[in-house]
């Protein structure tokens, strides 16, 4: 279980995200694995991302296990209710898988087919409650099981989300329900850090692996703007983006020195890289960070 060892080890944890294919094709898949191993400590397979239908997080987890990856089970409480949940989490640790990012999940109103039915029974608190009771040996209606699994559960926050008090009573919730680790939105400044932290530090020594998103273009800087909730980029990046003669190079660039900020401030305990099917950039971010 090396991400838990990580977690605990106190060394700059790295955890790297993956989305399952649109269909059975694994190429995309397998070629990113070359630039993650040896390199990351974790990899998240995202569930149903943005309501789209994928093949399964927990089918891709698997493989990751196989080729030597570390793998951690997104799972999302839209489309399952509490029996499928709980039912997936037993099978993934029967499977080896015992990482676990609790998610509620996008409303089905947002992905490829909005006329499907939200299930919602769970979210990301309660899912962590049904882990953390699975792993105590009982269900959520507690009745008891014939082996429990080992789970080192995971959650979400949104740093530079206003008000900021609302994520702050979230995390209180996600780690009263067991979560050990936080995995944030995306950030692009340092004071965003820096405000979260200040707020969460009555939470003592909380794990938190900042979202690290490489710009690759000034258009997706401004698309996420003004799409994506609870991420904002500054407007002297956007520019610097535009102008650079090698937009992708210059976004990695930049990610790799918010990283080696926000370390030497200490404001957290690693980084979590989503880069959107460009995992070929892993290398070069962590090198900019000074982490290679």
């Amino acid at each position: 279980m090396r991400l838990r060892e990580a977690l605990a080890s106190g060394k700059v944890v790295i955890t790297a995200e993956v989305a399952p294919p649109k269909g059975t094709d694994l190429t995309a898949f397998r070629e990113s694995l070359p630039y993650l191993k040896g390199r990351v400590d974790a990899v998240n397979v995202t569930d149903f991302q943005s309501a789209v239908v994928r093949a399964s997080s927990l089918t891709l987890c698997h493989l990751l296990l196989e080729e030597g990856l570390e793998p951690v089970l997104q799972i999302t409480g839209r489309d399952r209710n509490r029996i499928a949940i709980q039912g997936e989490l037993l099978g993934a640790a029967i499977l080896g898988i015992e990482n676990v990012l609790a998610i509620t999940g996008d409303h089905t109103e947002i992905g490829d087919d909005p006329g499907a039915k939200p299930v919602f029974d769970l979210d990301a608190v309660t899912i962590l409650q049904a882990a953390k009771s699975l792993s105590q040996g009982r269900d959520l209606a507690g009745n008891p099981l014939q082996g429990a699994p080992d789970f080192t559960l995971g959650a979400t926050v949104t740093p530079c989300y206003e008000p900021l008090e609302l994520q702050v009573l979230k995390m209180e919730s996600k780690l009263a329900a067991g979560a050990t680790f936080f995995q944030t939105q995306a950030v692009y400044e340092v004071e965003v850090m820096r405000r979260f932290r200040e707020a969460t530090a009555h939470l003592g020594d909380v794990k938190v692996l900042v979202g690290i998103i490489p710009l690759k273009s000034a258009g997706m800087a401004r698309f996420m703007n003004k799409n994506v909730p609870g991420i904002r980029v500054p407007e002297e990046l956007i520019e610097g983006i535009e102008e650079a003669p090698d937009p992708v190079a210059a976004g990695v660039e930049a990610a790799g020195e918010l990283m080696a900020a926000l370390l030497e401030e200490g404001l957290c305990d690693g980084f979590h890289l989503m880069t959107l099917g460009r995992e070929d950039l892993v290398p070069g971010i962590l090198a900019a960070a000074g982490l290679a």
